[in-house]
């Protein structure tokens, strides 16, 4: 796993943009019309661009895997936040539907566990999908919460992800429907 570059940011925006294409939370948020896809890909820069300020965001070495890391403690309230924060309403959520998302991030605060590394997004190309990169990349988010002694926190709407979860020690905590169900997943540093 390599620390990301900003020189990287067009790849890793393209990565997250395709592994998400239909996903249940991601569709959730976006205003679903002709410009669906673009919507998707301006939320992912966004992301890029929030982790980039107030996260950590990492490639696999191969790079066709990506993760971006959501540090609580380092996130602010600045010009730059705000400015990033109009951009996802007017380019991707819409305004019509800004309090139904606000109120769905509200929600899933609540829940957030003490002293942890939100992994906020974890991608993988889709031809690459099912070849152990996306496993490789967890592993070393597991190693870095270790490290930290942090918990490692995550949300994912797609049930065949639960499994994977599972499988490296993380434990759903939480369900919330909102449409499609939520799972809120934790694993607590060693």
């Amino acid at each position: 796993m390599i620390r990301e570059k900003y020189t990287d940011k067009a790849l890793i925006v393209d990565i997250l943009t395709k592994a998400f294409d239909s996903n249940g939370s991601v569709n959730y948020v976006i205003k679903q019309d002709k410009r669906r896809a673009i919507r998707i890909r301006k939320l992912m820069e966004y992301s890029f661009e929030v982790c980039w300020h107030f996260g950590e965001i990492y490639l696999s070495d191969d790079k066709n895997g990506v993760v971006l890391l959501l540090l609580p403690e380092k996130k602010k309230t600045t010009i730059k936040a705000f400015m990033l924060d109009i951009s996802l309403v007017i380019n991707s959520i819409g305004i019509t539907r800004v309090f139904s998302v606000m109120k769905r991030e509200s929600m899933v605060k609540k829940n957030h566990p003490e002293n942890f590394i939100y992994l906020w997004y974890i991608g993988v190309t889709p031809g690459f999908q099912g070849k152990g990169i996306g496993s490789s990349l967890l592993e070393a988010i597991i190693s870095l919460g270790n490290q930290r002694k942090r918990a490692v926190y995550l949300e994912t709407s797609t049930q065949k992800n639960l499994q994977l979860y599972k499988r490296f020690g993380f434990n759903i905590y939480n369900e919330i429907d909102f449409n499609y169900k939520l799972y809120l997943l934790k694993r607590d540093f060693e």
